[in-house]
């Protein structure tokens, strides 16, 4: 196994204290089923031992590890779609600033100082759907002009 270059004690509390409560949710999921460690690791490929670590919500087991626990319990629906990209409003806003900084530029260019039209931003909720959408909304929001047929002078 690969040596992991950040040790657990240094994750951030928050990181550590969400595994912990994952770790949690497992054991509760496993004993209302009334099921042992020992079931739940062989279902899953992994020694008892492993399995204890996993209860214990310790961050060096594989990811994967959890995440067939997840899907043991529920199928792990959705769990990609928790950080999908329209999710991400962080990396939205900062998308946004980019276009509208190198949008203040070129227009500086093209409108007389008192004639630049105001920047506008539609606020969209996140959709569930991923791909093509994704960049559709983003295009979207980023380009309203487009969507009203141009851009009004």
């Amino acid at each position: 196994m690969p040596r992991q270059n950040t040790s657990p004690a240094e994750y951030p509390q928050a990181v550590l204290r969400q595994i912990e409560l994952l770790a949690q949710n497992i054991v509760i999921a496993r004993k209302r089923r009334g099921e042992t460690q020992a079931q739940w690791a062989k279902r899953l490929g992994v020694s008892q031992p492993t399995m204890a670590r996993i209860e214990r919500g310790d961050p060096s087991v594989a990811m994967a590890s959890y995440v067939m626990c997840m899907w043991l319990i529920n199928q792990a629906e959705g769990l990609a779609d928790l950080i999908a990209p329209d999710r991400d409003r962080a990396a939205l806003e900062q998308e946004v600033r980019k276009v509208r900084t190198s949008g203040r530029k070129s227009t500086a260019t093209q409108w007389p100082a008192a004639q630049v039209p105001a920047p506008t931003l539609r606020v969209m909720e996140p959709r569930p759907s991923v791909g093509k959408a994704n960049a559709a909304g983003l295009a979207a929001l980023l380009n309203p002009q487009d969507q009203a047929g141009g851009m009004k002078s």
